[in-house]
């Protein structure tokens, strides 16, 4: 399950909205990532651009890999502005054994570091800057010769 949110990302509403969906699924494990906008070189807040073609593909592979593994993985984020010390990501792994859902869960979210097709920009001073100091470059993208 892939969900994207206008703004800010209501934690607490989420997470309540996965467990319940899944509380008689037999899961003996449930890990939650929750990802929140720090403050750092005076910036206002960040904002997001998604590809969601890419990113639906990219998390379908992820969904398949999890489900190899017995697990289910979910994640929410946030599309546009997201202020300080609110949440722009979330991600959560189902699964029946606790050491599969704890390295699941770092590899996923390492993946989506390095991989998801979203473009990151710092909030400062009414502007909207590309934080292209914090970004990684997706594999396989760039101009073609």
């Amino acid at each position: 399950m892939l969900s994207l949110y206008n703004g800010s990302l209501n934690v607490p509403t989420i997470l309540k909205e996965w467990y319940e969906e899944e509380s008689e699924s037999n899961y003996g494990a449930y890990i939650p990532f929750v990802g929140t906008v720090r403050s750092e070189d005076g910036i206002d807040g960040l904002s997001f651009d998604v590809y969601e073609p890419i990113l639906e593909s990219w998390f379908k592979a992820w969904q398949e890999k999890a489900k190899l593994k017995g697990a289910k993985i979910k994640m929410a984020h946030s599309k546009g502005d997201v202020m300080l010390h609110e949440s722009s990501y979330i991600a959560a792994v189902f699964s029946p054994k606790r050491r599969v859902a704890l390295e699941f869960i770092d590899s996923f979210v390492e993946d989506f570091k390095a991989s998801a097709p979203i473009w990151k920009y710092d909030l400062k001073d009414g502007q909207r800057i590309y934080a292209k100091d914090r970004s990684t470059a997706i594999s396989g993208s760039g101009l073609l010769a």
